[in-house]
């Protein structure tokens, strides 16, 4: 008997747990992991410790997940009116609103017990990503900025880990978070340009809707103001010039991407949505060489 079929005989709702959590679609998870790697080898001058690495790393899973979790129970009689999410477990009825709600609690606790690992600023610092974890959801109904609270709740790990490893929040710190915020921002405005018809249709708010005609254009002043800060950063801690490069890669992706969702069309849109991670590891990449090789000479 197969692993799946063993699964469907022990835990029936394994599949719906898996779609609902999005563990089958890992790119959210990656948009988070990348800056917060980035976070924890700034805060460290070099690699972390292999301790931050590892809460850190199932952090991320596990509160994207929980997340994921809360956006669709708050959009559960929204989904059914969007092709992209109609067939969701809430809105089909294969899972109930308590057991979205139980699941998001004991991801929560999970992620929290890895908390418990660290110091005290950054237990304190972790109420805040739930917060704001569980406020996104519902900012669509209420303004059309909700991207804008999104980019908040992703960016939040930035200084955790960098408490978790330095015991200190650092203007640098929150230049990383301002870059984040900006780069969150315009990659989840080119996702929500995948659903602005449907959104319109249904009454929906995102900054899609609200940028109109200047989408491109904002989000291409948004990249822009995250990689800037991303320059300042290096040039700050007066990183090694190999880092020039890798911030020279990273500009020219994001380029490529403004270029690339220029005709609107909904599935490319969507296509460099799910390849906006790259620009993260590129520049983890430039800090990994650049700290190594500092360290180095």
């Amino acid at each position: 008997m197969s692993v799946r079929h063993q699964l469907d005989r022990v835990w029936p709702l394994w599949h719906e747990w898996v779609q609902i959590t999005r563990f089958n679609k890992p790119v959210g998870s990656y948009l988070l992991l990348w800056p917060t790697l980035w976070a924890l080898w700034i805060a460290a001058e070099g690699l972390p410790s292999w301790q931050n690495l590892i809460i850190f790393t199932l952090g991320v899973f596990l509160m994207r997940s929980a997340g994921c979790v809360i956006n669709d129970y708050a959009d559960r009689h929204i989904d059914r009116h969007v092709k992209r999410t109609q067939d969701r477990p809430l809105t089909q009825g294969r899972l109930t609103e308590k057991q979205a709600l139980r699941g998001f609690v004991v991801l929560c606790l999970l992620a929290f017990g890895l908390v418990l690992l660290t110091n005290s600023l950054t237990i304190w610092l972790s109420f805040g990503g739930v917060f704001l974890a569980a406020l996104y959801p519902f900012m669509k109904r209420h303004t059309h900025l909700p991207q804008v609270f999104l980019g908040m709740a992703f960016s939040w790990s930035i200084p955790m880990a960098f408490a978790a490893e330095a015991n200190q929040l650092t203007t640098i710190c929150w230049l990383l978070f301002i870059a984040k915020v900006c780069w969150t921002v315009g990659y989840d405005t080119i996702y929500a340009m995948v659903d602005r018809d449907d959104d319109l249709r249904i009454g929906v708010k995102s900054t899609a809707i609200l940028f109109g005609d200047l989408d491109v254009t904002i989000i291409a002043i948004l990249f822009a103001m995250a990689h800037i800060c991303m320059l300042s950063v290096g040039l700050q801690l007066e990183l090694h010039w190999s880092y020039l490069i890798g911030w020279l890669a990273g500009l020219g992706y994001l380029v490529w991407q403004i270029w690339a969702i220029r005709s609107r069309e909904r599935m490319v849109c969507f296509r460099e949505f799910r390849q906006a991670h790259w620009y993260g590891v590129i520049m983890w990449l430039a800090l990994i060489i650049s700290y190594a090789i500092k360290s180095s000479v």
